[in-house]
């Protein structure tokens, strides 16, 4: 793969991760959820060992959530192109709510080149504090 090529990849799964943060402070869940593989798997940073399975659980999840305003803002993305179709990631969140102290994560993230681009395979996420 060329020097190209891998940052070709690597700016794709950063604005991945934006557009992620973006739609979800938009309540947009389908968009959100549509930034999966079809078969792929998320943590929230509240429970990082919890995974839900697949598009349709994942939207599912984001469908059943209680209305709130948020606003996320990530920083420190870090991305490492491992093959020309598999990437992973690392980024740091701030979460602030209309209610509470903000919440500092991270994400761990796993991407995967699908016919529809390049897609979360696995994201995980957990709470600093």
């Amino acid at each position: 793969m060329s020097e190209e090529e891998r940052r070709a990849i690597e700016a794709d799964c950063a604005r991945l991760i934006a557009r992620y943060a973006n739609l979800n402070d938009a309540a947009d869940w389908q968009g959100v959820a549509d930034l999966y593989a079809e078969d792929g798997r998320m943590a929230r940073p509240t429970a990082p060992d919890d995974w839900t399975r697949g598009r349709a659980a994942i939207l599912a999840a984001f469908l059943a959530r209680p209305a709130r305003t948020t606003r996320h803002v990530c920083s420190n993305v870090v991305i490492d192109v491992t093959s020309p179709t598999q990437a992973v990631g690392e980024s740091a969140m701030l979460l602030f709510t209309g209610e509470g102290a903000p919440k500092v994560g991270s994400f761990h993230d796993r991407f995967v080149l699908t016919a529809a681009g390049w897609r979360f395979a696995e994201r995980r996420g957990s709470l600093t504090f």
